[in-house]
């Protein structure tokens, strides 16, 4: 299986991943205030972590994008990813057992513009999980700066 794991494929997956979120960060980072209300839609942090969260989560999410397209760190920014995308499977997935209904917040947070989560959102996350377990357990480090040593 992980014969698989090298050339074009980590490239487009890195690239795919890189993309995505860098485009999820955008609107999030210039509407700081719209994202903590998603995030608190969630009801799973208190209020102050909230806000925390919708400061610092969409610089990640672009810092790790940019990371993946350009090379640099490539296993950092793929452990952080994979780790934010664990954290984004079990909050929809919790706010779904509650019978909570919102909108994700993960690629707009604009009102009335963004997604209702659902089995489908679950699915995308995973999608993008198994997107960065292919980067991860990649078997050549083409493209990249700062690769870790073997």
């Amino acid at each position: 299986m992980s014969r698989f794991f090298k050339g074009p494929v980590v490239l487009a997956a890195r690239l795919i991943l890189g993309g995505v979120f860098i485009y999820a960060s955008l609107g999030k980072i210039s509407d700081p205030a719209a994202f903590a209300t998603a995030v608190g839609n969630y009801h799973v942090l208190p209020f102050g972590l909230e806000n925390l969260m919708a400061m610092v989560l969409p610089w990640l999410e672009l810092i790790a994008g940019v990371c993946l397209i350009v090379g640099i760190m490539v296993d950092g920014a793929t452990i952080m990813i994979i780790i934010m995308n664990i954290v984004f499977v079990i909050a929809i997935t919790q706010a779904l057992a509650r019978g909570i209904s919102i909108e994700c917040g993960c690629f707009s947070v604009a009102p009335e513009s963004g997604d209702n989560i659902g089995l489908q959102t679950i699915l995308r996350d995973f999608g993008y999980l198994a997107l960065a377990f292919i980067v991860f357990y990649r078997q050549e480090k083409q493209l990249e700066f700062f690769p870790k040593s073997v």
